[in-house]
């Protein structure tokens, strides 16, 4: 991936997110941690397993459908080898979704078999939600719930507070705000979670991140590249020629290169490009 200016960003409610989170953890059994399929690692917050600790966890691979398959195919197998229990899902189309609840029961087994023997029956397994802003948690919640409740926007952040929502008499979620990094030690990551939009435009040169991102492509996706913009053999995949491509041109025929790059990513982060991984288990 190319070089890009560097990043800094900290929105202030994290900190109070984080607290938060440590607080409640008492009030759980388990924990669901919601990640982006096409960024596994760099969409997982790293401080979520410093607090949430020993507490079971379920990992849940979100955005399938724009993931390259194989691809999350290793992931799947990489988190189960470190001992989590890890599902595959979109929760747009609701693929994987319906596997949730069963998940929970299973990892929470023995909690269940202690609570029958004390005769504990009726309380209801307690998982907590998490993960940053736009892995898609709140259509997650909306999906299981099928109530609508969870206010859903494609934009990262939107989430605020925390809610209970009873899935079915044996499953309650507690939603928790997304949270991010306090800082980016790796550059890297936060270019990333840019393609994605986990992180505004508005804080990162669109320029630079698609032309970024158009390099990884011609290294990883060339064919599924030039097919979405009719680039042939003999023409290099850059920014200048999707712009002549699909007409984008300002005063003197030059080519509207901010056009091109925003088209890119809104692309890119829809799904139109196909199903694409930015990155892959070492």
């Amino acid at each position: 991936m190319g070089e890009i200016s560097n990043i800094q960003w900290f929105p202030g409610h994290m900190t109070k997110t984080k607290r938060q989170i440590e607080a409640n953890l008492k009030l759980v059994d388990a924990v669901a941690e919601i990640v982006d399929a096409r960024v596994p690692e760099s969409s997982r917050n790293p401080i979520i397993s410093e607090i949430t600790g020993n507490k079971p966890r379920i990992i849940l691979l979100n955005k399938c459908d724009y993931a390259d398959d194989n691809v999350t195919a290793l992931w799947q197998k990489k988190y189960t080898a470190m001992g989590f229990k890890v599902l595959i899902c979109d929760c747009r189309s609701g693929k994987g979704v319906n596997s949730f609840i069963p998940a929970v029961k299973s990892v929470l087994s023995e909690l269940l078999q202690k609570r029958k023997a004390k005769g504990f029956i009726g309380r209801p397994l307690r998982v907590m939600v998490v993960g940053i802003p736009n892995v898609g948690k709140s259509s997650f919640i909306n999906r299981l719930s099928k109530s609508g409740k969870t206010k859903v926007e494609d934009r990262p952040g939107v989430t605020r507070g925390q809610q209970w929502v009873t899935l079915d008499k044996d499953v309650e979620l507690l939603d928790t705000p997304g949270i991010l990094w306090p800082k980016f030690d790796d550059q890297q990551v936060a270019v990333k979670l840019g393609y994605t939009g986990a992180i505004k435009d508005d804080v990162m040169d669109v320029y630079e991140l698609s032309d970024s991102l158009l390099s990884y492509l011609k290294d990883n996706y060339p064919k599924k590249t030039r097919e979405r913009y009719k680039i042939a053999e003999s023409e290099d995949i850059a920014l200048e020629i999707i712009a002549r491509k699909r007409g984008m041109l300002i005063s003197g025929g030059e080519p509207d290169l901010e056009r091109a790059a925003i088209t890119v990513l809104d692309e890119f982060r829809s799904g139109k490009l196909g199903k694409i991984s930015l990155e892959r288990p070492e």
